[in-house]
């Protein structure tokens, strides 16, 4: 089985430092659906992993998640796309939980639900603690430019983690990803 793993804010959908608390908020970024179903079309397996603080913080609601998601694969279906899982953290960052980003502790999940390894998985994100969490996992890395990837990618050049792979967006990684 092939997968990928997704951070959602910033990677498939545009982000807000102020949160995306309603359906109308969530707005994909260009090219991020199309490439998703290209995934689906070369044998991936698609999985999104996403720190969901704003459930916590009393942002928004378990009902504005949901619709939120339904938009994302309602859009997907329309061009023939679709996630296979959404896992998120509800946690705020002073919970202590072991889900939420950079712990590793939700992509650890995933790996357990769908039996693979892993060290065979790649995990785009557009934040260090997409990449920590990568790391945390034993899986691979990538860092998108989207969403709070250019602010990412100075920090992870000066912490010295150059050999993250970098992108413009979701779309360019998954084409360098379905040449391999």
């Amino acid at each position: 089985m092939k997968i990928i793993i997704l951070d959602r804010d910033g990677v498939i959908n545009h982000d807000s430092d102020a949160y995306i608390k309603s359906v109308e908020e969530w707005v994909p970024i260009e090219g991020s659906l199309e490439a998703i179903a290209r995934l689906n079309h070369g044998g991936y397996t698609v999985v999104v992993a996403s720190n969901q603080s704003g459930l916590a913080r009393g942002y928004f609601d378990i009902q504005a998640l949901t619709d939120m998601h339904e938009k994302m694969s309602e859009l997907l279906a329309r061009i023939g796309g679709r996630i296979d899982a959404v896992f998120y953290c509800p946690h705020e960052p002073d919970d202590a939980c072991d889900c939420r980003k950079p712990k590793p502790g939700m992509l650890l999940e995933i790996g357990q639900r769908f039996n693979v390894s892993l060290a065979d998985v790649v995990f785009i994100g557009d934040s260090v603690s997409d990449i920590k969490a990568a790391s945390n996992a034993c899986a691979q890395a990538m860092l998108v430019r989207t969403g709070k990837g250019v602010k990412a990618e100075k920090i992870l050049l000066a912490e010295g983690m150059q050999t993250i792979p970098v992108f413009d967006d979701l779309a360019a990684a998954v084409a360098v990803i379905l040449q391999q």
